[in-house]
């Protein structure tokens, strides 16, 4: 898998966009550490090590090939309610032009947290999180800028009845 790193305008946060797959790095004890760390982020390395029969030295190891090449992140998932982000939504977008630019340029909006390319009605799903209805509208207003938008289409969430990121691996 090769990461490209996107820096928003205001040279804040990184953006790690994925091309294709690396499944080089990922052996079956690969697999187990990524499975007790989707579990648990902040399970200690010793315990790793002791499920998957490593040193804590060499699960530390193998946890920052993993970082590094781009296959995880350990990361705090926050819910956005809680932080006083009332509205989420998923907006479809259809296109014109040059797919992946518009894409790039989308995941550079601080409040898109998600951004695929896809196959059926839509070009492009992209996830907000909008502190209200009237933040929506702006981020509608600002994506319908973005050069080669042609349309939107939002899908505001009522009520999120599942959310993981325990899908283990392949």
């Amino acid at each position: 898998m090769t990461n490209r790193q996107h820096e928003n305008s205001n040279g804040g946060r990184r953006v790690a966009v994925r091309d294709g797959a690396n499944h080089a790095l990922l052996d079956d004890v690969a697999k187990q550490i990524i499975e007790q760390l989707q579990e648990d982020g902040r399970r200690p390395y010793a315990t790793i090590g002791k499920a998957v029969g490593l040193s804590e030295a060499a699960v530390r190891q193998r946890v920052q090939r993993l970082l590094d090449s781009g296959v995880m992140q350990i990361v705090a998932v926050t819910d956005p309610l809680q932080l006083g982000f009332n509205r989420q939504a998923m907006i479809g977008l259809r296109t014109d032009g040059d797919l992946e630019a518009v894409a790039d340029r989308l995941a550079e909006l601080d409040e898109v947290d998600y951004v695929v390319i896809t196959a059926g009605s839509f070009d492009l799903l992209t996830e907000v999180v909008c502190r209200n209805d009237d933040h929506l509208l702006e981020i509608l207003q600002r994506l319908r800028a973005v050069p080669g938008v042609l349309s939107t289409e939002a899908f505001v969430y009522l009520k999120l009845r599942k959310q993981t990121y325990t899908w283990g691996t392949a």
